[in-house]
């Protein structure tokens, strides 16, 4: 199992250099690591914070191809991400599932128009494992979706694609590639990077977070896969560097299941921002999103605008029999997109979602943009890019089939706790040994003391942050529910952890603090 210490003991008595240092802990970073130790490569991957703090926990749970993406002619794009989203469901099937989508038509036209559209997206996707696009009626569709407003619908499309639980998915990928043999450590910050006497890269110097160990690296290879903040990394190599990014963010607001039941979720093709709009089913909640505005800087805490809010809210209103209101909502969640500048267009919309790698003179590896979808192809590219700039002897990609921990034989299957896969049987063990550990710990949320203590055990889990909204996603689906199990889980974690009263309260009031960002009320 996953231990951060045996980790850290691993770094600090590692002698020769390591092949690969991957930097960021996110989707892409976490795909590279995993890639390269299947590989036979002795890689460590460092993370700032804790995995998956920034992007890779805020996105919209879809593993889709992109019916935007179609639309703009992107077919490369499209294609590849609809193999890699059939290669997850595979992979990872207590994770990632089929969903259906429903895009609500208003005459003949758009149900021709999008029907014919959608399949082509099914052509592009021939041969997967996912069910196809098909015309259905007014009745069917309000069957669908029982609280869709009958008057602005007169039949609608049905198409597929996937759906998962991002940081859960992250989370076993970090163990697999733990499995695989690489070392993985969070709260683990990279200050600068070290270069030999000719000026190429030879390692990194990087610090710990929980104790300020400072470590000198060694290193054949170095990959930035620090997302929104890769060109601060960048600017480590070489101050001068030009930016390569252009961030934009994406809010999300989730609402009670009662708002919109049923397993079907809605995509509405077109807003004013240029984006697609979603209404998802997920966690028995309901999430709508997602924005695309602008954004000047980057931060691991991104705060949503009052105008995003209420352009989900009104956008939500002109199809749902119930206008959800601002009091409605349970959590906020932002996410920043680290998008490749690749035109001279203003809109962050039509920016760049394929990925870039390239290689600075000294020889830092960077790898930017993309999308959840195509993280395995990412990791794939760029390692094979890195054995090929590094020289480094290496077997050849594998993650086509390899199967991600927490891999079951059957399908996802809806029921609760699903997601935990394999690791499920023992996480019940710990309950019947402890009833206790078997409540729910608020009547809102699922979540058990034994999940709590599981992933603080073998998971890495080491803030309540970590626990309430990364290892499990109470602070994504309820924000106040998350904030009163807050002090519960504190207790749980300083007995598990060996902390303090003073580190109890250090988490406690660090937890109130994130969760503001969070709460709808704390905006506008």
């Amino acid at each position: 199992m996953m231990n951060r210490e045996d980790q850290l003991r691993q770094l600090r008595d590692r002698t020769n250099p390591w092949d690969i240092v991957v930097i960021g802990g996110g989707a892409t970073g976490v795909g590279i690591a995993m890639d390269a130790a299947s590989r036979g490569l002795d890689v460590l991957l460092l993370e700032q914070s804790d995995f998956g703090k920034g992007t890779s926990s805020r996105s919209t749970k879809l593993v889709h191809g992109g019916v935007r993406y179609l639309r703009q002619g992107n077919i490369t794009l499209v294609r590849d991400a609809l193999r890699e989203r059939s290669l997850l469901k595979t992979n990872a099937p207590h994770l990632v599932h089929d969903l259906a989508f429903l895009i609500p038509c208003r005459n003949l036209w758009q149900r021709f128009f999008y029907g014919v559209g959608l399949k082509i997206y099914d052509l592009l996707a021939a041969g997967n494992n996912f069910a196809t696009t098909r015309r259905i009626s007014k009745l069917e569709s309000i069957q669908q979706i029982p609280t869709l407003k009958p008057e602005i619908v007169s039949g609608g499309v049905v198409y597929h694609d996937g759906q998962f639980d991002d940081t859960r998915l992250l989370i076993n990928m970090v163990q697999t590639a733990h499995e695989q043999g690489g070392c993985v450590l969070n709260y683990v910050c990279v200050d600068a990077i070290s270069k030999d006497a000719s000026g190429a890269i030879n390692g990194v110097r990087a610090t710990d977070q929980e104790s300020d160990e400072t470590f000198d690296i060694s290193a054949r290879a170095v990959v930035n896969a620090a997302g929104p903040f890769c060109d601060a990394v960048r600017q480590m190599d070489d101050p001068k560097c030009e930016p390569m990014l252009s961030a934009s963010q994406g809010v999300h607001i989730v609402l009670p299941r009662k708002l919109f039941p049923g397993n079907t979720a809605i995509m509405v093709p077109k807003t004013p921002d240029g984006r697609v709009l979603f209404v998802i089913p997920w966690h028995d909640h309901a999430i709508v999103g997602t924005t695309d505005t602008p954004i000047d800087e980057v931060s691991l805490e991104p705060s949503a605008q009052t105008e995003e809010i209420q352009f989900l809210l009104s956008t939500a209103a002109k199809y749902l029999v119930t206008p959800p209101q601002k009091e409605d909502i349970l959590s906020v969640f932002v996410g920043i997109r680290p998008l490749v500048k690749g035109d001279k267009s203003a809109r962050t919309a039509s920016l760049s979602r394929d990925h870039v790698i390239r290689v600075s003179e000294s020889g830092l590896v960077t790898i930017t943009g993309g999308k959840w979808t195509t993280v395995r192809k990412m990791a794939e590219d760029c390692v094979d890019r890195v054995v090929k700039e590094a020289s480094l002897h290496a077997k050849l990609c594998c993650t086509r089939s390899q199967r991600i921990h927490g891999y079951v034989e059957s399908d996802f299957d809806g029921a609760p706790r699903s997601f935990y896969g394999t690791d499920l049987a023992l996480i019940q063990q710990l309950e019947s040994e402890t009833p206790d550990f078997a409540k729910p710990l608020h009547s809102d949320l699922t979540i058990t003391a034994a999940e709590v203590i599981w992933v603080v055990r073998h998971e890495m889990a080491r803030t309540v942050e970590d626990v309430l909204a990364r290892r499990t996603r109470a602070l994504f689906l309820n924000a106040r529910a998350a904030l009163a199990i807050a002090p519960n889980v504190v207790e749980l974690m300083a007995a598990e952890l060996g902390r303090d009263e003073t580190w109890c309260e250090q988490q406690r009031e660090a937890f109130r603090k994130v969760a503001q960002f969070y709460l709808p009320q704390s905006i506008g």
